[in-house]
């Protein structure tokens, strides 16, 4: 049974991939150095085939906002941890253990945990989806995924479709992967639901806290991926073309919704000016439109109230000493379009610079010394992802080490978004300290038992206990 879920994971990696590779073919095809896959019987447009506009990524990014590319990205993620699931599937087990008794054997034996409730979130309705799917599954459970209402095309009705039919070609039951579309009502069940054996939420603090309080009233066990109020550090000695373009990327990404969104920018006071007065520049000339036009960089946000969060936050900022570099207004045009925006002067312990505000604003900090920035970095009380630039090898283990950052992703030299699929994703203390894909992700997903066998005709006690 087990094999035949794994060999459908697999199947289900192939459908996504060739979707995904369909929409690059198109791009190709026209190219003289592509000229064989003419010969193959491919053309711009191919029936049946996901052309890059409508299925997949380009659904992700009519529904959720993102830019079209990112939407992509996100069916590629899909795609990609489908096939590390498989992989992972190989190490499936735990170790024969030596046992002090004569006679005896420890094994370390895991099962599949038996059904797990994954509540989702609106900014990634595939790869969050995807990401405990495919583990979930390698490890023989069953599943009952739960999406908000602003991605139901794109998530309840094109996946479902891919699952069960991937499911039907190796005979299983495409109840295996149930899923609902709804609000807080459906993620309150799943929580409160005994018959629920782990409870997988990805979304925001305020809400993972009801949920894993639900979860713990009935001793149950919850996987959370929550908040981000992440920092990128750049030191006196950093690579400014690395630290700019990277600190732009990570801020204004996804148009601020991304998790490991950078909101908090720390700068060494000998690097400052310099810094602010180039990311004003490159602020200025990000392309904001349609998500769908191919020279789109940044979206529209998701909703009404993000819109009205953005607006509040901003004059919060100014309220509190902040000053507005670029931004901090909402754009003349049809949709939820904010200006993506920069704000200094604010101290480090200000009260908006400690809440994670799920728009595109960019606090900038000034510091002096590395002790100073590694405490800023480590105050808040989300702990997902931060980032340092800097040359000083010293600086970078210090920055690694138990005195450095307290987050569960720690970079150098790279922005704190763009996370890959064989590391452990998520973070520490209200980011809920969960972890999803990485080479032993799929533990969460089972349930260990340690299994004594005697295969001697004596009966001797651990501890060298007797009784006589």
């Amino acid at each position: 049974r087990w094999r035949a879920r794994r060999l459908a994971v697999r199947r289900h990696a192939v459908a996504l991939r060739f979707r995904a590779a369909a929409a690059m073919s198109t791009l190709l095809v026209s190219r003289p150095q592509y000229a064989w896959l003419k010969e193959l019987g491919l053309e711009e447009e191919n029936d049946g085939v996901y052309d890059g506009r409508w299925g997949g990524g380009g659904e992700v990014s009519l529904e959720m906002g993102k830019i079209y590319v990112e939407g992509v990205g996100e069916v590629q993620e899909y795609v990609d941890v489908c096939d590390y699931a498989v992989g992972l599937s190989r190490m499936i087990g735990g170790p024969v253990l030596p046992s002090e008794r004569p006679g005896h054997a420890l094994i370390e034996q895991w099962n599949p945990v038996g059904l797990v409730g994954i509540i989702t979130a609106f900014n990634f309705p595939v790869a969050v989806y995807g990401w405990n799917n495919a583990i979930a599954l390698i490890c023989g459970n069953k599943l009952s995924i739960s999406y908000d209402l602003f991605t139901f095309v794109c998530v309840c009705v094109q996946l479902n479709r891919i699952v069960a039919n991937v499911l039907g070609q190796n005979n299983l039951p495409g109840a295996i992967c149930s899923m609902t579309c709804g609000g807080a009502d459906i993620g309150s069940a799943i929580a409160k639901d005994e018959r629920v054996d782990l409870v997988s939420f990805t979304g925001s603090t305020h809400v993972g806290k009801q949920v894993s309080l639900m979860v713990q009233e009935r001793f149950g066990r919850q996987l959370l991926e929550l908040g981000g109020n992440n920092a990128i550090v750049v030191f006196e000695d950093a690579d400014l073309n690395l630290a700019v373009p990277s600190t732009v990327f990570a801020a204004v990404g996804t148009a601020g919704q991304r998790c490991t969104t950078t909101r908090r920018l720390m700068l060494h006071e000998g690097v400052h000016d310099a810094v602010v007065e180039r990311l004003a520049k490159a602020y200025k000339q990000v392309r904001i439109g349609d998500p769908w036009d191919p020279s789109t960089l940044y979206g529209p946000l998701h909703t009404k109230q993000a819109v009205e969060q953005y607006l509040a936050a901003v004059e919060q900022a100014k309220q509190q000493g902040g000053t507005i570099i670029c931004g901090g207004k909402v754009m003349d045009r049809p949709g939820n379009y904010v200006e993506p925006t920069i704000i200094t002067g604010l101290a480090h312990n200000a009260a908006i610079v400690h809440t994670e505000t799920f728009v595109p604003i960019l606090y900038v900090l000034k510091f002096k010394t590395e002790e100073e920035a590694f405490s800023w970095n480590n105050e808040v009380k989300q702990g997902l992802s931060s980032s340092i630039f800097t040359k000083d090898l010293g600086r970078i283990f210090r920055w690694l080490g138990p005195k450095g950052s307290d987050c569960g992703i720690v970079n150098v030299n790279i922005p704190t978004s763009g996370a890959e699929i064989g590391g452990a994703f998520g973070g520490e203390k209200h980011t809920g300290g969960g972890r999803e894909s990485g080479s032993d992700s799929w533990k969460q997903y089972m349930r260990r038992s340690t299994c004594t066998i005697n295969y001697s005709k004596d009966l001797p006690l651990a501890q060298g206990i007797k009784f006589e």
